[in-house]
């Protein structure tokens, strides 16, 4: 490579990197805990369910309990599935009953508990779990800009990626085996930089793409909607086969008795270890009401095979069917791919803690890059007041990042302790203790310190979390493993394994000397 490619190279990589360090780092530290926002969820609530994501509830019950609340007639009805959770999502357009009394007009959205049958709103609902993940977008922030935000710092981070890959390319190999902890620190930090970043390279790279695609896509597609669709969104949607039929309400009651249970029943059955995901409704009640049924294939079966059928409630004919085994086109695989190699859903434990894993390296990638940039800038044939202001802004870098991590775990011991934290509760905890814990370690003016009691203090406090969970609940770890509730289990021992890990790490650390 010719000097110029790789000083654009260098450059390109050095500045995109420096500009996005901070909320890439926030990015995928919280990414790293979304991995397991379901468990997480059902640890703050005490409850544990199914390890399948099928729906498991009663339609039928389901209804008529709504049915007396709401009043369902002439309604379209959306009954799915998010997560490995009791609840579920209910979406209820108003009636299509141009009579009917203005309250009944109105659509209503909530979250309904498949064993109870208690109804939440989702400011009602809010957990730990949702936080996290939806702080990994940025969706704190006010719509549209923190999407947009995510989506152009994944975009940066991609350049990032390519430039690095392209900078090391000549010695890609080689460096990878090469480690010298003995040798000056920028050396020390390089190797980690190259031999971690090559680790997690394909995560990353997948991650940068996908992140990139779900934030700004609406950017990508608005050129083609106003081009090709003349505004009309509706019309792409319906040839990207996100819109489902719509069947005209007639406004006359159906005679006959249904059990949408049934129909439910007849389409899991129709192919062999089918799971549904969601029911939709339309016409509640009316002669012309359909019932639409969807579902997929087990992801150790097929990696994408999505399929529904379209019932007539009246006389039970199919309206329409999608076999999941040989009618998924090429536009089936694109939508469904994008978001299971994105949530890394379909390997069970095993990939979430690897994703989990590699989250973390990829945070520990930000952070060396960030101390390259620091150390070689740190030479006495620099200004003195230069030097100060690089040391400042790694001090600032360091101080929002590393804090996050006891920051996490007291958020964790807080949702238990004072369980149900609402969202503006959850909010001031999080991000109160995260500003106190940047000043202070600002005012320390120390990165050494910074670095060891952020994983000291995370670790501590990492501990308490199962502490916490056992006091509160009852729910101590080797009861839960007992009793088979996996997903409360899961996250006392995680943070058990992880605060070991963290604190081991902590203690070994010591602080080098630049030579």
């Amino acid at each position: 490579m010719n000097n110029r490619n790789y000083n654009i190279y260098f450059h390109t990589h050095t500045v995109s990197g420096i500009v996005i360090s901070v909320v890439l780092f926030v990015i995928f530290f919280a990414g790293s805990f979304s991995f397991f926002r379901d468990e997480t969820i059902n640890w703050e609530r005490g409850e544990s369910v199914s390890p399948y994501k099928e729906t498991q509830i009663n339609y039928d019950v389901t209804l008529d309990t709504l049915n007396r609340k709401y009043i369902l007639a002439g309604r379209n009805i959306s009954i799915s599935k998010s997560g490995n959770e009791r609840r579920v999502n209910i979406y209820m357009e108003g009636t299509k009953d141009t009579l009917a009394p203005a309250k009944l007009k109105e659509s209503q959205f909530f979250y309904l508990d498949t064993k109870n049958f208690k109804t939440q709103t989702y400011e009602e609902s809010y957990s730990l779990g949702e936080f996290l993940y939806r702080l990994h977008f940025l969706a704190q922030i006010p719509y549209p800009v923190g999407y947009y935000l995510s989506g152009f710092i994944a975009l940066f981070f991609l350049f990032a990626i390519v430039t690095g890959v392209l900078l090391h390319w000549n010695k890609i190999i080689s460096n990878f085996y090469i480690f010298r902890p003995k040798e000056k620190l920028k050396t020390l930090w390089t190797d980690a930089h190259t031999a971690l970043g090559m680790i997690g390279l394909p995560f990353q790279f997948v991650y940068a793409v996908t992140g990139a695609f779900f934030m700004i896509k609406l950017l990508i597609v608005a050129p083609s909607v106003m081009a090709l669709y003349k505004g009309d969104e509706n019309k792409l949607y319906d040839d990207l086969e996100y819109n489902n039929p719509v069947f005209k309400f007639e406004n006359k009651k159906l005679a006959n008795p249904f059990s949408i249970n049934e129909f439910v029943a007849k389409t899991k059955n129709t192919w062999k270890d089918f799971e549904i995901s969601t029911v939709q409704i339309q016409n509640y009640g009316d002669t012309n009401m359909h019932i639409i049924v969807e579902g997929k294939m087990p992801y150790d079966k097929k990696f994408t095979a999505v399929g529904k059928i379209i019932y007539k409630v009246a006389n039970g004919e199919i309206i329409a069917k999608k076999d999941p085994i040989t009618q998924n086109k090429y536009l089936d695989g694109v939508k469904n791919v994008l978001y299971r190699i994105h949530f890394g859903d379909y390997g069970g434990y095993a990939l979430k803690i690897i994703s989990f894993v590699l989250g973390i390296i990829t945070c520990f990638v930000i952070i060396s890059g960030v101390m390259i940039w620091l150390v070689a800038r740190d030479k006495k044939n620099m200004p003195e007041k230069k030097r100060r202001f690089n040391n400042t802004v790694v001090r600032i870098y360091l101080a929002v990042c590393l804090s996050m991590y006891p920051v996490t775990a007291l958020s964790f011991i807080a949702s238990k302790v004072f369980y149900p934290l609402n969202q503006s509760n959850i909010y001031a905890v999080y991000f109160i203790s995260w500003l106190v814990l940047i000043i202070f370690f600002l005012l320390k003016r120390d990165i050494n310190f910074t670095n060891k009691w952020c994983l000291i203090s995370g670790s501590i406090l990492g501990f308490m979390i199962p502490i916490a969970n056992g006091f509160c609940t009852g729910n101590w770890f080797w009861k839960t493993f007992a009793q088979n509730q996996v997903q409360i289990f899961f996250i006392d021992v995680f943070w058990i394994v992880l605060a070991s890990i963290t604190l081991y790490v902590a203690f070994s650390l010591k602080p080098k000397e630049n030579k």
